[in-house]
């Protein structure tokens, strides 16, 4: 690239002859934390041989996952899905990074940044507003404008959100779409013997969700429509809601849900392979993308998903990889899965053309190549400011 001589070599970004370091900053992580962010976040850092800079609830630590380094500081407390560590600032001051790149929302983070950035080249991408904390979104606001206009870019992760955000809308002239993608080498083939013992637990052609499990995934809905239907429905992940939903199946007699808790990737790929349909149900725009839709994608599953007016609606096509339903609406959602779980062969043409989809649109190599290029232009944008 021209100025900051930011270029590709061995795979990853040198500056000159010296690798390009790019911090990920998020509230959670790997091998605290499994979710559909916490992938993303792995994915850029394995592609451009970054670090992650995270909380967790143990004392201060730091790891690998996956060939990424990771460090985690302690998180003190957490409100309203915000955590918060002041180690974290002490470490973002310490390291020594090119670039830093912020997961939004944490409104923790933006403080961190704020006090501990350094004014060093900001990279926010934006995976939601905030949508269920009103009373505190509106104490948060002056922050949060501080914050995104600090940033050298804002990415979204698809047009649809950045059409709907207001607040992604007030900062459009620097605003850029990067979908999330996953790299299906990252993920562990399962072994026979998983697949056995999988299938004896759930059989095959169940309907699969697979999340952390919050207030927006939508799971209510898919409890009462699932409730006494011919098939299973298999909920795997932890999460501040999965009490109260367990509950839920036990008054509805739902004796079809499974709660399987925290699985290993091995075998998550197990139960995609089984499943009938990857259904995901979460009714609120907090869910921007849906990196279970990728994951289903990939091993070729029909999907269900709700119309949000975000990012899930541009990776599901209805009638085309799967069903796109109203939000909230229980008999869409039983109809739904019913037209899957009685029509084997449009669940088999739905799943040829997500599995056809993933390929063209939302592998990590596409993912990783638009970060690193956003990257280089960031610092030659900045060293042109500089040398001015």
């Amino acid at each position: 690239m021209a100025g900051s001589g930011c270029s590709e070599k061995a795979s990853f970004l040198v500056i000159g002859s010296t690798p390009l370091n790019v911090l990920q900053c998020y509230r959670t992580f790997f091998p605290e934390s499994q979710g559909g962010l916490e992938q993303v976040v792995l994915e850029v850092a394995a592609g451009t041989d970054g670090e992650v800079l995270t909380l967790a609830d143990q004392s201060v630590a730091g790891g690998m996952v996956n060939g990424v380094a990771y460090t985690a500081a302690k998180r003190w407390f957490s409100i309203a899905s915000c955590c918060v560590g002041l180690g974290f600032v002490s470490h973002l001051v310490k390291k020594k990074a090119d670039i830093l790149h912020f997961h939004f929302p944490w409104p923790f983070g933006d403080l961190s940044y704020l006090i501990g950035g350094l004014s060093r080249p900001l990279i926010i991408t934006y995976h939601s507003d905030i949508v269920r904390q009103r009373f505190l979104g509106a104490l948060y606001r002056p922050l949060m404008r501080a914050f995104l206009n600090r940033a050298d870019r804002i990415v979204a992760t698809s047009e649809n959100y950045l059409e709907s955000s207001d607040v992604l809308a007030a900062h459009r002239s620097k605003v850029e779409v990067i979908p999330l993608g996953i790299s299906e080498e990252g993920y562990p083939r399962p072994s026979d013997d998983q697949i056995r013992q999988v299938k004896e637990k759930h059989g095959t052609d169940f309907m699969l969700f697979v999340g952390v499990l919050r207030y927006y995934k939508g799971l209510e809905f898919l409890i009462r429509a699932a409730a006494s239907e011919p098939y299973n429905v298999v909920i795997a992940g932890e999460g501040p809601e999965r009490r109260r939903l367990e509950n839920l199946a036990k008054t509805l007699g739902a004796k079809n849900v499974k709660f399987v808790g925290r699985i290993s990737d091995e075998e998550k790929m197990a139960l995609m392979q089984l499943c009938r349909a990857v259904v995901f149900p979460s009714h609120l725009r907090s869910e921007a993308f849906g990196v279970t839709l990728l994951e289903g994608m990939m091993s070729t599953k029909p999907l269900v998903s709700c119309e949000l007016g975000t990012g899930t609606s541009y990776v599901n096509q209805h009638e085309v990889t799967g069903l796109v339903i109203p939000p909230a609406d229980v008999q869409a959602l039983r109809s739904a899965m019913a037209a899957l779980w009685s029509d084997t062969d449009m669940a088999r043409k739905m799943g040829l053309a997500a599995r056809r989809r993933f390929e063209e649109e939302f592998t990590s190599a596409k993912m990783v190549s638009a970060y690193k290029d956003l990257y280089c232009r960031v610092l030659s944008e900045r060293e042109g400011l500089d040398n001015g």
